[in-house]
């Protein structure tokens, strides 16, 4: 629908000689209309943190290769609590007419085929559909070793 300025209806109605009263209440009631609806404040968004769901299925940690998802929670709740919420929104998803057709059976069904608005009323953000490899590091980086006269006798020499 084409949106008319209230100006231009106003001097479309007072070219076709309409009473001066009742042009002043349409016009006002066409300012009150035009006027933006006042929404209700929404609650300020929820800080998130990530977390790393590892797929441990034969119990193998620390060793061997993983696949998991990342995952967001909100910050003030337990990065335990993920695979629960997960649960939940499986849960509500399998209640479904589309969920009792094909049911999330493990979490990886849950997280590639659930709907996001399932996990977003458990307060959970999937980042990740796809499991993704996990690697592990003993959190070094390992230092060059040099020797430092050998080093200066190569810059003298040059």
């Amino acid at each position: 629908m084409p949106k008319i300025d209230v100006n231009h209806v106003a001097e479309i109605l007072k070219r076709n000689d309409l009473d001066p009263a009742l042009l002043r209440q349409i016009i006002e009631e066409l300012n009150l209309a035009a006027q933006p609806e006042v929404d209700e404040e929404k609650p300020p968004p929820v800080k998130k943190q990530f977390s790393i769901l590892i797929s441990d299925p034969d119990g193998k940690l620390p060793s061997g290769e993983f696949t998991g998802w990342v995952l967001q929670i909100p910050e003030d709740a337990s990065v335990t609590s993920g695979p629960e919420r997960i649960h939940k929104a499986a849960y509500e998803f399998n209640t479904t007419k589309k969920g009792r057709m094909m049911p999330a059976k493990t979490m990886a069904d849950a997280i590639e085929n659930v709907p996001a608005k399932h996990f977003k009323e458990q307060q959970v953000w999937i980042k990740t559909k796809t499991p993704v490899f996990m690697v592990t590091t003993d959190n070094e980086i390992p230092m060059e070793k040099s020797d430092k006269k050998s080093h200066r006798g190569k810059l003298e020499d040059a």
